[in-house]
């Protein structure tokens, strides 16, 4: 099975070393994440990148996830690191239709596109998206993967039919910070016990109660 790994910090120097032992320990591709706090200009973006994609032996795949790190990924940003040759992806979590449109729209044919909105990766492969890169994949894989083959067999109804059914699942599991939710819900499936370093803490009522019950209607706890 490939193994990517998430090499990306908010300092290039860092995510060089990071990047290097990945690559030196097997991983199959790294993944990295825009620079949180500091954040950086979109010329910024592109020297970080550029250095990282130098210096890695695998493939690179970029992380936008504005939400969570104050930093946007351009579109036309995105396009410019599309021509590197260790850029091969994007995980796509700005949860912006419109700009996700807009990159396949500049760069559709030079990287592949995934969802790292699981409410949106039936909208995101309709666009011609590579699949999911998901947290609710690790709660209910069946499902995802049923959903996202679907997907790329183009049979895009039973798709939809699946996202709208697994939807509360997902709001569930972004009812409080993830990897709170999560960690309660594989947890609960008897995947390894909920411990959660501060700043995070255990999951809250009533929202762990919520989650469990939609878990049960799909059958997965």
């Amino acid at each position: 099975m490939p193994v990517i790994a998430g090499t990306g910090t908010n300092n290039t120097a860092h995510v060089l070393e990071y990047t290097r032992s990945a690559c030196g320990d097997g991983a199959d591709a790294v993944l990295v994440v825009t620079p949180y706090y500091n954040k950086a200009t979109q010329a910024g973006l592109v020297a970080h990148f550029t250095a990282v994609a130098d210096a890695s032996e695998k493939p690179v795949i970029l992380y936008n996830v504005p939400g969570r790190t104050g930093c946007n990924l351009m579109p036309s940003t995105v396009a410019t690191l599309a021509d590197h040759e260790k850029i091969v992806a994007i995980k796509e979590a700005s949860g912006n239709m419109s700009q996700v449109v807009d990159i396949f729209a500049r760069c559709g044919d030079k990287l592949d596109v995934y969802s790292g909105e699981d409410a949106l990766t039936v909208a995101m492969m309709s666009m011609g998206g590579a699949g999911c890169i998901s947290v609710l994949s690790n709660v209910a894989p069946t499902l995802t993967a049923q959903m996202a083959n679907s997907a790329m067999a183009g049979d895009y109804a039973a798709a939809a039919q699946l996202q709208c059914k697994l939807l509360p699942l997902i709001n569930c599991l972004f009812s409080q910070v993830n990897p709170i939710p999560a960690k309660a819900a594989v947890s609960a499936m008897g995947y390894g016990e909920e411990h959660l370093r501060l700043p995070l803490t255990p999951m809250e009522e009533p929202f762990r109660s919520a989650m469990f019950a939609e878990m049960r209607k799909l059958g997965v706890l």
